[in-house]
């Protein structure tokens, strides 16, 4: 395949050599300047533990794991209201060497005019609003390492320019650098049967992780309804697997990343109690065209029984018409939820799911549970549950991967 590149190998130290010190010298300065304005520090330090109660499946495989993840942040701002975050996080592991990893989430400027914003540096931008699947959103890469539900991100480089009017809000993106993502090793659980290796990447761009990618998105609410469009020129964030072999001809997955163009919409209108969701997209550029769709609602009992007790429910569809080719497990499935907010002072919830794949047997539960224990303490209990996975399900790798994760967190 002559047209594929294999990446230059670059240090995983490369940001940390390239932007600690200048970052820590410029707190350092904020910190004694500007007279007045705002100067603020808070994170979260976290302990971690995932409980697998059936037998690996494969070589290497540990079966249980603690880890422990530093996550502070750093605000300024100043009187004119333009400002500075800074968001580092670590995170180290037991028994994942890869899973333990440092990344820089946010760390960026922005600066205010009356007529537009203009933010640059390495920021997180979220797109979407259905609950189980997020087709729609693109600019920032998955942290595959962090967990298997594609919610956490890398930071990501970019140049963010906003306008906001009364017929809606255009943001304008420019990220110059791309950012590979992240798999979990050898000894984890919750990983593929073949290792990805991400230092044999390909990239169908000879710019590799450099090319400059784009988009242009715009956002307005009218009435009860919100809806937001774009569209995105660039390196896709969701590369396609392939077989190859490393230097012992050990089977693993190279990513190779293809240049794409992809159109998304999402809308989400309140009705009442209810909540209707849409995302969809349309991507060309990765092997052949495909359209893929999210859509449900969420209706919620206010006050259940009279009590402070919320109780919602949720019912998600999800299509990819590549059907067993798509490169995600929401290909054509059923999601089903139950979230419970007590409204109470230490903050408790529950959110319950199934997905069920329609096409076969394969099912997925999920369980999240959180509550505050104090003003500065807060626990969470998280669970999956993986029932009658058939082969061709791309969560077949991780059939026997049921697990039970407990964290404690400590806010400052």
């Amino acid at each position: 395949m002559s047209h594929l590149s294999i990446k230059h190998n670059i240090e995983p130290s490369w940001i940390v050599q390239k932007i600690w010190l200048p970052v820590w010298l410029l707190i350092l300065s904020l910190g004694f300047s500007h007279i007045g304005a705002a100067n603020e520090l808070s994170g979260k330090i976290s302990v971690e533990g995932r409980f697998f109660p059936e037998s690996t499946i494969y070589a290497d495989q540990r079966s249980n794991n603690i880890s422990a993840v530093v996550q502070p942040e750093y605000y300024h701002e100043w009187q004119n209201g333009n400002s500075f975050i800074f968001v580092p996080f670590a995170r180290f592991d037991s028994s994942d060497s890869e899973r333990s990893h440092f990344d820089i989430r946010e760390l960026n400027y922005l600066w205010l005019s009356d007529n537009f914003e203009l933010r640059s540096g390495i920021g997180k931008v979220f797109w979407g609003v259905t609950e189980f699947v997020h087709l729609v959103d693109i600019i920032n890469q998955t942290d595959q390492l962090e967990s298997i539900d594609g919610e956490e991100k890398l930071g990501q480089p970019m140049v963010q320019f906003s306008m906001a009017r009364d017929w809606g809000t255009i943001d304008l993106f420019l990220l110059p650098l791309f950012r590979e993502r992240t798999y979990p090793g050898k000894n984890s659980r919750l990983r593929s049967e073949f290792i990805v290796d991400p230092d044999k990447s390909r990239f169908e761009s000879s710019a590799e992780e450099r090319h400059v990618d784009l988009a242009v998105h715009y956002n307005q609410t009218f009435g009860d309804l919100d809806f937001g469009i774009y569209h995105f020129w660039g390196t896709g964030r969701e590369p396609t697997l392939l077989l190859s072999s490393n230097e012992k001809g050990e089977t693993i997955f190279v990513p190779f990343y293809e240049q794409i163009n992809q159109t998304g919409v999402y809308l989400q209108l309140v009705v009442g109690e209810w909540l209707w969701k849409l995302e969809s997209i349309s991507r060309s550029g990765q092997s052949e065209d495909f359209f893929a769709v999210a859509g449900g609602f969420e209706y919620t009992f206010v006050g259940l029984a009279d009590s402070q007790i919320d109780l919602g429910i949720i019912t998600e569809l999800a299509y990819d018409d590549r059907g067993d080719a798509s490169s995600t497990s929401f290909e054509n499935d059923l999601m089903i939820g139950l979230r419970l907010t007590v409204n109470d002072a230490a903050s408790s919830e529950l959110l319950v799911g199934v997905k069920q794949d329609l096409d076969n047997t394969s099912k997925v539960s999920s369980f999240e549970a959180s509550r505050r224990f104090s003003d500065n303490i807060k626990g969470t209990l998280q669970a999956g549950f993986f029932f009658d996975v058939e082969e061709e399900d791309l969560f077949y790798s991780i059939r026997d991967d049921d697990f039970i994760q407990l964290e404690l967190s400590y806010y400052f």
